[in-house]
């Protein structure tokens, strides 16, 4: 396959392999990307893991899945910078979506979100994408980037589009509400540098008053760290963030190149996104 003729929906069919999507897909029930950049990949199998584990949980079986991937994975374009999306529908079928990677951005300006968390599955990515977006442009409409959640009794977990960190002195921190959050895949591989550098990381229960001070990062697959820079509408200033550039390094440098021909050993069996081990 020609990066020109990448681009687009294709659907998954165990005989015969992709094929194009119809038009108007069916509802979306799960859903992961990923940032290749000229082949490489950050974590490709903590998505794999990730996407997968919700697709069980719903009644695929691990052999289709594994099918699945080491054809997507084998569609994947070898050269340039891409986004693709895998999908469960409604109607049970898997797709591939293969995107071109939008700009890379850098700072990011946040706004509180003044309303509870609307998400319904906030642990599976997917089912309110759309939502999501909707409150993304909400949130651009009122002179920020994004929009960030909070719990009914005022911490901060996760924004729209990406997994919440920041720094209190020396420590590492993430949100300790885990039923609210999506297990972040660039969050894990960051929580992993910290282990791996010698960098104290701790669960904290912080409400966003309490971060205007900090250096305070949101992480996703495609961007890596974007740095807090603004608290939209609050008259505060963002914490510098000193540390970000250095970060956002020792993450690329994560990156791994895809397998031409992708086996049948693909290593998400033994792979759980978490803090632990691997957002």
């Amino acid at each position: 396959m020609t990066d020109a003729a990448a681009e687009g929906r294709l659907l998954w069919d165990s005989v015969t392999g992709f094929a194009p999507a119809p038009a108007r897909p069916a509802g979306l029930l799960v859903a992961d990307s990923w940032l290749v950049e000229d082949g490489r990949v950050r974590g490709i199998e903590h998505h794999v893991s990730r996407f997968s584990g919700a697709c069980v949980q719903l009644g695929l079986s691990p052999a289709a899945l594994e099918r699945f991937w080491r054809s997507a994975l084998a569609e994947l374009p070898r050269s340039g910078s891409w986004f693709p999306r895998t999908e469960l529908r409604e109607d049970a079928s898997l797709a591939l979506w293969i995107r071109r990677a939008p700009q890379l951005l850098g700072g990011v300006r946040i706004l509180t979100w003044p309303h509870a968390d609307p998400r319904s599955q906030p642990r599976r990515k997917g089912p309110d994408l759309g939502l999501l977006a909707e409150i993304k442009a909400m949130a651009q409409a009122a002179g920020a980037d994004d929009a960030l959640f909070t719990t009914r009794d005022g911490l901060a977990t996760e924004s729209t589009t990406a997994s919440l960190l920041w720094w209190e002195g020396y420590e590492l921190c993430l949100p300790d509400t885990d039923e609210h959050l999506l297990p972040g895949v660039t969050r894990a591989l960051l929580v992993r540098q910290a282990l791996e550098s010698g960098v104290v990381v701790r669960r904290s229960r912080a409400t966003p008053q309490d971060l205007y001070d900090r250096e305070v990062w949101l992480v996703n697959a495609l961007h890596g760290i974007r740095p807090v820079t603004e608290w939209v509408g609050t008259g505060r200033e963002a914490g510098p963030a000193g540390r970000a550039p250095r970060w956002q390094r020792l993450l690329r440098a994560r990156a791994r190149a895809l397998a031409d021909r992708p086996t049948s050993q693909l290593p998400w069996h033994a792979t759980r996104t978490t803090e632990g081990s691997s957002s």
